[in-house]
């Protein structure tokens, strides 16, 4: 890409401060997007669930995202129906194909910090609630979650 074809031709240093709260039902940490860089083929950011967190049920259209947990342990539903469970731990790297549902929560007492990346330069664009699929969990998830 030539710098004719992209306005932001410096590099860019982001020093995460700033939250937004995403469609999702989490606060994350401003990163790397369109909307700070100038981004045209990626989005990146930390995030940290609470001890107890869950998002809402979501997809995210046409982008795939890839997630480094830095610390804790996370567990994710996943699949049409959220029929699928994985758990994911500090050093663990786990990857959503695009649209597919999923809903990460901590059933955990220590905060989850992953670092986020999708192939989705806007960060909230391709967010697509599933609220149908939130009531098929219940509203304390790990124990009390479906055998998976």
């Amino acid at each position: 890409m030539d710098a004719s074809s992209n306005p932001h031709t410096e590099c860019t240093l982001i020093r995460p401060a700033s939250t937004y709260d995403g469609k999702q039902g989490f606060s994350y940490f401003e990163g790397i997007a369109k909307e700070t860089v100038g981004s045209t083929g990626l989005c990146m950011h930390l995030l940290t669930i609470p001890p107890g967190g869950r998002a809402k049920a979501h997809l995210h259209e046409s982008h795939e995202t890839a997630i480094y947990v830095i610390s804790g342990v996370s567990g994710t539903y996943y699949g049409e129906r959220l029929e699928h469970h994985a758990i994911v731990a500090a050093g663990d790297l786990f990857y959503i194909p695009a649209g597919v549902p999923h809903l990460p929560y901590n059933p955990g007492s220590e905060p989850v910090v992953a670092v986020i990346a999708r192939t989705d330069p806007n960060e909230q664009e391709s967010v697509v609630l599933r609220p149908d699929l939130d009531a098929l969990m219940p509203d304390t998830l790990g124990e009390a979650a479906p055998a998976s």
